[in-house]
């Protein structure tokens, strides 16, 4: 089996990446071929030097680096991307039995999905996030600060300042979309979603679009080791993106109210204003094994409060597998693997019920939590190689 995965960078500049390198790096270990297609032009993760690996860059540029008007026409419809990857795929060493899409919007554009469609290669692309059916991505006002309950690309939806950069931002998306829905006409895909409310919201989100569902794990690359000692930690932890979309803002403020410390490992543009808070800890950013070492040494739980609905964030996932209790948004697909009261806590996003969830974990709360946390977690992990069994099962479903 061929397996032609498609991402836009190399290494993990976010969660999408993140997945699309470990599945190929998981898919080689399985036996598999691989040849990993990546957009723009950058590092690449140590993951991707596998022997079973084919690694090709298109050489693009990310859309938000180059100039406005080259950025709005490329983001819009990339006629380049399209071209570039139609004589990729052309001259692939191996007839390909799947191509593997995982994202599209930094640089490749909608263009690229006749290019994949008529390529005769049967396509899975993994829903990440909204972006198949809302323009800015992750369904959220971010004018407003709450989740969206506009229909994608109706009157309300174009004209709403929504997006996180500018109106401008959000006319290039609409088009982009606009774009999208157009190349889709009358076709029909195979869409991953990693999380069961992902299925339910997008299929409302949709509209006519002809997808079948599928569900699939994302793979944590968290290695079975000691577990965490939440009784001794004194933290409320935070790990990704200081955003509000995110809930860091949460996190401190509910933190203070809970009289805990809290602790923040990556960086953005709240960063100032929670850097000012005496009660705060900024780490900054940190690699995969610091933050695991971080967590077990300092946390007493860790919180993913999102604002928004978002899919699948893998810290979730990492801090049940080292033993962590987790305070979870409501809206969060990974709030599915925490079971409220057993692992920790599944909340709304509101700070009164963010504080009053750290109050109740004392020493022995939050280990009784942690423990069951990690039990659980192993008993059914998410590994790399169990995420590469389900791909494998799925694509022989599909080829």
């Amino acid at each position: 089996m061929h397996i032609v995965i498609l991402a836009e960078f190399a290494v993990a500049s976010g969660g999408a990446e993140k997945v699309a390198v470990e599945s190929a790096h998981g898919l080689a270990r399985a036996g598999i071929d691989v040849t990993f297609i990546h957009a723009i032009e950058g590092p690449a993760d140590p993951l991707l030097d596998h022997p079973n690996i084919r690694r090709v860059c298109l050489g693009n540029t990310d859309i938000w680096n180059r100039p406005t008007l080259e950025a709005a026409w490329s983001g819009v419809w990339s006629r380049e991307s399209a071209a570039r990857l139609r004589t990729v795929l052309g001259t692939l060493a191996q007839p390909a039995d799947i191509v593997h899409l995982h994202q599209w919007t930094r640089s490749l554009s909608p263009s690229v999905f006749p290019v994949l469609l008529d390529s005769g290669i049967p396509l899975v692309v993994t829903l990440h996030d909204y972006f198949l059916a809302c323009p800015n991505g992750v369904y959220y006002r971010f004018d407003q600060d709450r989740s969206c309950g506009l229909t994608p690309l109706s009157a309300s939806c174009v004209v709403a300042p929504c997006d996180p950069k500018s109106r401008l931002h959000k006319v290039i998306r609409v088009g982009r979309s606009i774009a999208q829905n157009r190349a889709l006409r009358g076709r029909h895909l195979n869409v991953v979603h990693v999380c069961d409310s992902s299925i339910f919201r997008m299929g409302d989100l949709l509209g006519s679009l002809s997808v079948t569902h599928h569900r699939i794990d994302n793979p944590v690359r968290v290695e079975k080791g000691p577990r965490a000692d939440p009784a001794t930690g004194k933290a409320i932890a935070y790990v990704g993106r200081l955003t509000r979309e995110k809930g860091a803002d949460l996190v401190a403020e509910a933190a203070r109210d809970a009289g805990m410390p809290a602790l923040f490992i990556g960086t953005g543009p709240l960063d100032a204003e929670l850097r000012a808070q005496p009660h705060v800890d900024m780490l900054g950013w940190r690699s995969p094994g610091e933050v695991s070492a971080i967590l077990v040494q300092r946390a007493r739980a860790l919180a993913a409060p999102s604002r928004w609905f978002e899919t699948g964030p893998l810290t979730v996932y990492e801090a049940l597998a080292v033993g962590l209790p987790v305070v979870a948004s409501d809206r969060s697909g990974a709030a599915e693997k925490v079971i409220d009261g057993v692992t920790g806590y599944v909340v709304p996003p509101d700070r009164a019920a963010l504080a009053t969830a750290f109050r109740s974990l004392d020493a022995i709360k939050a280990e009784t939590l942690g423990r069951a946390a990690h039990t659980r977690y192993w008993e059914a992990p998410m590994s790399i190689d169990a995420h590469a069994d389900a791909l494998v099962r799925l694509y022989l479903q599909i080829a």
